[in-house]
């Protein structure tokens, strides 16, 4: 299942590049001490507002800080929150979904109401709130990006196990004697997986324009931490004299959310069951 889920995905040219291009950034992320030219928070007022050359080809901002330096490390930043916000989801979301779909009745009916309460407010207002109550750190921002995202896996689990847990294998299951939650987590969920992790793909951009987003709102990674959405912000002002300070980061943020969706689209249509057949 797994070569021919592969070989459907390498035939679809656009996910093929959305794919080598995330594979591009996540060992940027890893590699970003071997990569990076320059210490990224290390001040140089000699070299301040360097435009492109030779020795900067991204320039340096107001600090002297080596541009490019700080967008290879600021892919650990956005690759980190984006990869953990999105397990974070997928454990709360989908105990969640598999509880309310697999147990029905009055669990579902209460979980349902309480996802409907957390979906009444946009993603991210909820990271904001989460941020502001857990507290300014990565670590908090994995929780509050998590957190504000996993109303949408709760939701897609629960549909998929209320379609799966019907099939024929799974009354065989239960005519067998198997436990209700063994039947859940080993005969129902792992058929559930296609659509979450096709999710997860997607969400993981979402994570990425969020963590941007609040770091530009000046309540996300903080200084002297590199951050796409901080360099962003910060130099926002500078716009107009200084433009590579803020193009650079938005292209990268927008090269990298771009990939992900186009990788995301291509796995979905590869695990589509239909084009199997």
């Amino acid at each position: 299942m797994f070569r021919k889920t592969l070989a459907r995905l390498i035939r679809n040219k656009a996910a093929t590049v959305g794919m080598v291009i995330v594979i591009i950034v996540a060992l940027t992320a890893v590699f970003a001490s071997w990569l990076a030219p320059y210490n990224p928070s290390k001040m140089n007022f000699k070299e301040r507002l360097v435009p492109p050359s030779w020795k900067h080809p991204l320039g340096t901002d107001y600090a002297g800080r080596d541009m490019l330096s700080r967008i290879i490390y600021g892919a650990r930043v956005s690759m980190t929150v984006g990869f953990f916000a999105v397990c974070v989801s997928i454990l709360v979301g989908v105990t969640i979904g598999t509880l309310a779909g697999y147990i029905g009745g009055l669990t579902d009916v209460i979980l349902m109401r309480l996802l409907d309460i957390f979906m009444a407010f946009p993603s991210f207002l909820l990271a904001i709130i989460f941020v502001v109550a857990i507290g300014n750190s990565q670590f908090s921002l994995i929780i509050a990006v998590g957190l504000a995202a996993f109303p949408y896996f709760a939701r897609l689990t629960r549909g998929s196990v209320l379609s799966v847990k019907e099939k024929e294998y799974v009354e065989a299951a239960r005519a067998l004697g198997y436990r209700p939650s063994t039947i859940a987590l080993f005969h129902v969920l792992p058929n559930c997986l296609p659509p979450i992790i096709v999710m997860a793909t997607l969400l993981i951009a979402s994570a990425i324009i969020m963590e941007a987003s609040l770091s530009l709102l000046g309540i996300g990674t903080q200084p002297p931490t590199p951050s796409w959405g901080y360099d962003l912000q910060a130099n926002l002002i500078r716009l107009g004299t200084h433009p590579w300070l803020s193009i650079f980061p938005g292209l990268t943020i927008m090269i990298s959310v771009f990939a992900f969706n186009l990788f995301g689209d291509g796995l979905r249509d590869a695990l589509d069951p239909r084009l199997k057949l």
